[in-house]
């Protein structure tokens, strides 16, 4: 509940009540989170694939990583911020969506296999940084990485949609629905 009742605040204050009603500077942020949303994922994509041994074999994984590393923190950043700027904007929206909590669910779950692969695999790339197929413990994580991309890619595309499915307004709903979608309800 403190975090609804949070939600709620943040609806109320004048900068989220201003960007909401913008004509177009929430299209504007919405349009740079997603080309920032491509840049980070085409080059995450790129290490992944290199990562499963699909692409770039003759070329190092330490070079590729140095290549596109910086591109993908830079993506990543301005989608984070371009990404909290429109939570801004609808902050009771997203926290009632199930899809925007699936959604958040998964960035962390991927930023924890991101983590993971830094603090174990990637520490010996020296070891296996020529071969053409990484070793199996890279290429899961790269897997593992491709599969979040395109869960998390999904799941912001359905965000807008939820309205059709599990809208809090629409009551009566299965009371799993109200949970995850933190409706409130009288039976709360």
């Amino acid at each position: 509940m403190p975090l609804l009742r949070f939600c709620e605040w943040l609806a109320t204050t004048p900068g989220s009540i201003a960007l909401h009603e913008s004509r177009y500077l929430y299209l504007i942020i919405l349009t740079v989170h997603v080309l920032t949303l491509c840049l980070f994922v085409g080059t995450a994509v790129m290490v992944d694939l290199r990562l499963l041994g699909l692409t770039m074999q003759s070329v190092r994984v330490s070079e590729v990583m140095t290549r596109l590393l910086p591109w993908t923190t830079a993506g990543f950043l301005v989608m984070i911020i371009s990404g909290s700027l429109l939570f801004y904007a609808a902050p009771l929206l997203r926290y009632q969506n199930i899809f925007f909590r699936a959604k958040m669910v998964t960035l962390v779950l991927a930023g924890v296999n991101v983590w993971v692969f830094h603090n174990t695999v990637y520490r010996r790339v020296a070891e296996w940084d020529l071969d053409p197929v990484p070793p199996r413990r890279a290429r899961l994580r790269g897997g593992l990485a491709l599969l979040a991309w395109a869960v998390l890619i999904i799941l912001g595309r359905m965000i807008p949609y939820q309205v059709y499915w599990f809208d809090c307004k629409k009551q009566p709903q299965p009371a799993i629905v109200n949970l995850l979608a933190g409706c409130i309800t009288d039976s709360r």
